[in-house]
């Protein structure tokens, strides 16, 4: 055989051993985007034994943002009047399903407290007479973000509805009111239903305003962060001035509520921004 042949067996060999690790390629990248799911964890607390009445709207709000995130390719958690217990074994669940990839929403609606510039969602049977016992009753809401960037999430997104009055701070020597900066990883983007420091009187319709709000931009076509901005200014409009949201972006990927239109799987509509565009998120 000529030194020719030989060459062109050769040459001819490798251009198939390129196809098929193209090929190959091609099919991991198609697995992994197909094992990138949506996951919401969404918490309701309304009936607290040291508040005077019981509050409505967050039970009503988990189930009308539960619905509406099944509508958008979310597998729901949804939990109501949730225990310490309850809450922990949600987020033990909500972690175990996560993938890498994976799109991930967390909600509570309820009384939140904030101590030592960290903010802690409080369950139903919290017995709470000192500040510091918020941090052993609550559950910190950075540390379960923090959790979930850790198992892998391509991004998280935080709806945090607790800027209330709520029925312990008069047993504290010294408060803050209202909920503390959300110190939140990267790849995150949080809302929360007040500016840091301020509570929201709002107990008179079905929803608080900032689901009301919220459920409204849900179907606008743009990204989440675009929702959650128009949200903000929703609220602010209807609550004429007296409440405003408080939102924060270090997200990398431009995320969207609606599934991929390109794919079976409800995984989101995820594609990288511009890091300049990401450096602006994050002021």
């Amino acid at each position: 055989m000529s030194v020719t042949v030989v060459a062109l067996l050769a040459i001819g060999a490798n251009a198939a051993l390129d196809l098929n690790t193209s090929e190959a390629a091609k099919v991991v990248s198609t697995k992994e985007r197909a094992s990138a799911i949506q996951l919401a964890l969404i918490i309701g607390n309304g009936h607290y034994p040291d508040a005077a009445e019981p509050l409505n709207q967050p039970i009503n709000d988990a189930d009308g943002l539960a619905d509406a995130m099944r509508r958008h390719g979310f597998d729901v958690d949804m939990v109501e009047d949730a225990t310490k217990a309850d809450m922990a074994r949600a987020v033990e669940r909500l972690k175990s399903r996560i993938k890498p990839g994976s799109v991930v929403m967390l909600f509570f609606g309820g009384y939140g407290v904030q101590s030592r510039h960290e903010n802690y969602m409080i369950p139903t049977d919290a017995v709470i007479w000192k500040e510091r016992d918020v941090r052993h009753e609550g559950m910190s809401v950075e540390t379960v973000l923090d959790a979930i960037k850790e198992r892998g999430a391509r991004a998280t997104l935080a709806v945090l509805d607790a800027s209330r009055r709520n029925p312990y701070e008069r047993r504290f020597r010294s408060y803050s009111h209202g909920l503390a900066p959300i110190n939140a990883p990267n790849s995150a983007l949080t809302i929360s239903s007040h500016t840091p420091g301020k509570v929201a009187d709002d107990t008179k319709g079905e929803h608080s305003v900032l689901v009301t709000e919220l459920l409204n931009e849900l179907n606008a076509q743009v990204s989440a962060e675009g929702v959650f901005n128009r949200t903000r200014v929703a609220v602010f409009r209807v609550s004429n001035g007296e409440q405003m949201p408080s939102v924060s972006s270090s997200l990398l990927e431009d995320v969207r509520f609606s599934p991929s239109k390109d794919s079976d799987s409800p995984a989101s509509s995820l594609a990288p921004i511009s890091t300049e565009s990401a450096l602006v998120a994050q002021k």
